[in-house]
């Protein structure tokens, strides 16, 4: 993302009709915008963090619309910056009309349209939200499930980098220590007795341990898990879906073949958000219907391949087949394979889950509603998922990535302690390593292709 100083406006209300829409404009040299757009007596201003009804007028003086002015001015603002919300009505054409008209009142100043993320990029580059708080900020916006909102929420007012500072403030006074001691070798004394470095460090690792432990599960809560259900044709994935979601989103028929293209629906499980995919009974491509049938089946394989657990269900009134042995062959290594014994009605099967070695089978009726809890339990159990009263942060892969290569890096720094005093330089590297990995997480350490590729994932506006 290319970041200038230039003052910025865009339309910061989601795209659709609406009550009330917002044009946010931020920057240095805003007073010509609202001389020109917002109709104030002669000599008057707008008071800082006082709404003021007015006209928005164009360049004619003819009202474009009537609303809210609030002037925002630096640094108590959301950027940091002079900040001017224009609060109209939610139509898509007034509010472009009134975008149209700030650009063009700014045109003299340089104000331009904002880069998606850009209100927010400048928010974190004026100390008002570190990077994993600027992160949070997206993940609110999107949460797909209250959990989800809740632990965003979490993340944005300062948790999850509170934890983070927490940790840096430790390695930071273990590696004060350890250069110390180097810098006065003269000095002779045990370190690492002496200033129980050894004790430090354990204690160190431990509360990275539970930060690690913490973001997994709001990582969990942020991106959900991909469920794909695989299996030969009849045997009730459609079925179960529908079962699942709670309303026929999945077409049922006796005829083999019927899904022929996949078919998501998200579903929440104690707030984590579930992504069910439904997709083609598999079956040998000379034994497809037709051409739409095995272009299906294609798309089934790729489903498989990025699923984050693969459901292969059966039929428990006639047992598993060559088929399905063939099946679990081509199955992904190292994906999760739950096996769903399905039609436990016709089998006389009772509902249960089985744990062996190779997987875990779940015996279920997705017709009577019989075992999904079972189901639900087991999702979350192969996820990882551990309920809990702590309030989770939400947590994105680069973190978890962070916290994993700065725990990587502790635990040599613990190999290279054990060599007592003859490796304080390795030892001292191997802190300093682990501080810049977790530096990146709130900003404090990072590149500006790593901020641009964050920021513009944002929506325009924010």
């Amino acid at each position: 993302m290319n970041l200038d100083s230039s003052p910025i406006a865009a339309i910061a209300t989601a795209p659709g009709r609406g009550g009330i829409g917002v044009v946010r404009l931020s920057g240095k040299n805003l007073t010509p915008v609202m001389q020109a757009v917002c109709r104030l007596s002669a000599g008057a201003a707008l008071q800082p963090r006082h709404a003021t009804y007015l006209d928005f007028i164009d360049a004619d003086g003819g009202i474009i619309d009537q609303g809210l002015a609030i002037y925002f001015k630096a640094p108590h603002s959301y950027t940091g910056e002079d900040v001017l919300e224009l609060q109209g009505h939610g139509g898509p054409v007034v509010l472009q009309m009134l975008l149209a008209r700030c650009l063009e009142a700014g045109h003299a100043v340089g104000l331009r349209l904002a880069q998606p993320g850009e209100f927010t990029h400048r928010a974190f580059l004026n100390d008002k939200l570190d990077l994993a708080q600027a992160e949070a900020v997206a993940d609110l916006i999107e949460a797909s499930t209250e959990a989800a909102a809740k632990s965003a929420l979490q993340s944005l007012s300062g948790a999850f980098s509170k934890v983070i500072h927490g940790l840096v403030e430790q390695v930071i006074h273990l590696r004060m220590l350890v250069e110390a001691t180097l810098d006065f070798p003269e000095e002779e004394i045990d370190f690492l007795e002496k200033s129980d470095a050894r004790g430090q460090l354990t204690r160190i690792r431990a509360a990275l341990a539970q930060a690690l432990s913490q973001a997994s599960q709001g990582a969990l809560l942020r991106d959900g898990l991909n469920v794909v259900l695989a299996g030969q044709p009849n045997v009730g994935k459609s079925s179960l879906l529908n079962a699942l979601a709670g309303s026929d989103v999945a077409i049922v028929t006796p005829i083999a073949g019927t899904t022929r293209d996949k078919v998501t629906e998200t579903i929440q499980i104690e707030g984590i958000p579930i992504n069910i995919i439904d997709t083609a009974g598999i079956r040998e491509m000379a034994d497809a219907g037709d051409e739409v049938e095995r272009i299906g089946i294609e798309r089934t394989w790729g489903a498989v391949k990025h699923a984050d657990v693969i459901l292969h269900m059966l039929d428990a009134s006639r047992g598993p087949t060559r088929a399905d042995e063939q099946m679990v062959e081509r199955f992904p290594p190292g994906v999760p394979v739950l096996r769903l014994w399905n039609k436990i009605d016709l089998s006389g099967h009772k509902p249960g889950i089985d744990v062996t070695p190779d997987a875990s089978h779940v015996y279920l009726s997705a017709t009577d509603h019989v075992g999904l809890d079972l189901l639900r339990a087991e999702l979350l159990r192969i996820a990882g998922w551990q309920q809990t009263g702590e309030s989770l942060f939400l947590a994105r892969e680069r973190h978890l990535v962070a916290l994993k290569a700065a725990g990587a890096h502790l635990e040599l720094a613990a190999e290279l302690a054990a060599q007592n005093d003859q490796a304080l330089d390795l030892f001292a590297e191997e802190l300093r390593l682990a501080q810049e990995r977790l530096n990146s997480i709130t900003g404090e350490f990072g590149s500006d292709d790593l901020l641009g590729v964050i920021f513009s994932r944002f929506c325009i506006g924010k």
